[in-house]
């Protein structure tokens, strides 16, 4: 469905350029952004993905991965098509760098039409917690996602994005009301890491966003890192972010450091070896962060979550499988210190 779209300025000539991710896209007359769902006609942007699910489907919080907020929770989860990144080894590529091949009387052949009424619905009929806004970056159709994230907070649902930071300063407080966790992945700490992956050449403004959405809206926050080798596996780049976590979102903020596997344009490249990832953890604890984990390696130890100030086990699981939640409220049961988690 189209939709004249949020977060655009006219540039004259029938040019407008896009202001909703920091990509700023200048659009010609007839043509699409960088995420290939937001397109100028006739001097106006309009959405082509407005309610157009990709994929949907009920999973644990702890797939998007969020560890720390409402653990073993369910969650109404669902994507569309396009992203304002086209990762190359990005493992949702089918419908994250598809873009709408046809538009025919307003619907899209690779989607189903959903109304923000019946997404909200699916969550009360599925008795879900909330609503998660994943699969493909959820930026790209943020006209659908703040009106339905309005109205299922409205019947008391919780809502999070999993995102790659790259919103929009305007774009993030416009979405941040109704947001109240985001994750998100900082692919690595250098422009050359950034420009390799995500073709951009400043990721400042993604360290930037997940700073805001944490002091300035209060959203929870948690980071991913898909260390893939070659391309983001230097140590003292993966060593910059566990820093910068420390220094500007917190120690305690988790962090999860996931086992790279071969998809898309990268399928020539091994799997992650699960000695880097724990070579990664180690310095990332003796850098001062408190919950380091690995993700996309079923039944290590180091998926579970251990108390920062005795060590002991408090949440056991198996990959996205809550087995084993000891916690008394948000505090230790053995030492009594406070866990930093949302319950």
């Amino acid at each position: 469905m189209t939709k004249e779209a949020f977060f655009y300025e006219t540039l004259g000539n029938g040019q407008i350029v896009c202001s909703l991710c920091q990509r700023n896209c200048e659009i010609s007359d007839g043509k699409r952004g960088f995420c290939g769902v937001r397109e100028n006609r006739n001097g106006a942007l309009v959405t082509l993905v407005y309610g157009e699910v990709a994929s949907l489907a009920v999973s644990p919080i702890e797939k998007k991965p969020f560890f720390h907020f409402h653990p073993g929770s369910q969650w109404l989860s669902l994507g569309t098509l396009g992203c304002n990144f086209k990762c190359p080894g990005c493992q949702n590529w089918d419908i994250a760098h598809m873009v709408p091949s046809t538009v025919d009387e307003g619907l899209i052949a690779e989607c189903n039409h959903m109304k923000p009424e019946e997404v909200v619905q699916a969550a009360h009929e599925y008795d879900c917690l909330g609503i998660s806004w994943t699969y493909n970056e959820p930026t790209v159709w943020l006209e659908f996602a703040r009106e339905t994230s309005k109205l299922a907070k409205s019947e008391g649902f919780l809502i999070n994005f999993v995102s790659n930071g790259f919103v929009s300063v305007e774009a993030l407080d416009f979405m941040a009301p109704f947001l109240d966790a985001i994750r998100i992945d900082i692919k690595g700490f250098s422009r050359g890491t950034y420009r390799n992956i995500a073709h951009i050449d400043n990721f400042q403004g993604i360290l930037e966003i997940a700073e805001r959405a944490k002091k300035g809206h209060r959203m929870h926050v948690e980071i991913i890192t898909n260390v893939v080798p070659t391309l983001n596996d230097d140590e003292e780049e993966l060593m910059g972010i566990a820093r910068w976590i420390k220094e500007k979102l917190g120690r305690e903020t988790p962090w999860h450091v996931t086992r790279f596997h071969p998809a898309c344009d990268l399928r020539d490249i091994l799997p992650t070896a699960i000695s880097v990832l724990e070579r990664t953890r180690k310095m990332a604890r003796e850098i001062g962060l408190h919950h380091v984990y690995l993700g996309n390696v079923p039944h290590h130890p180091f998926e579970n979550t251990f108390c920062p100030h005795c060590g002991k086990l408090l949440i056991k699981r198996n990959s996205i499988s809550l087995l084993k939640n000891y916690l008394k409220g948000n505090h230790c049961p053995f030492c009594g210190g406070e866990i930093a988690i949302v319950l």
